[in-house]
């Protein structure tokens, strides 16, 4: 299953960067601890960088 997952298809992956970059947005937006909002910028860009270098994949 796990090989399944790890191929090189767009779909899978798009959804992971998608879900890194709203999770970092919801890091952003908390009120309750500075570390997070810190280190929400890195993961927004991580995500970003993922999403861009992923939509390149073959979707088949």
């Amino acid at each position: 299953m796990l090989s399944r997952f790890l191929r090189l298809r767009r779909g899978p992956w798009e959804n992971l960067a998608t879900l890194i970059i709203f999770i970092g947005v919801v890091m952003l937006m908390q009120p309750f601890l500075l570390a997070l909002y810190t280190y929400s910028f890195v993961t927004i860009l991580t995500g970003t960088v993922m999403f861009i270098i992923v939509s390149h994949f073959p979707e088949t």
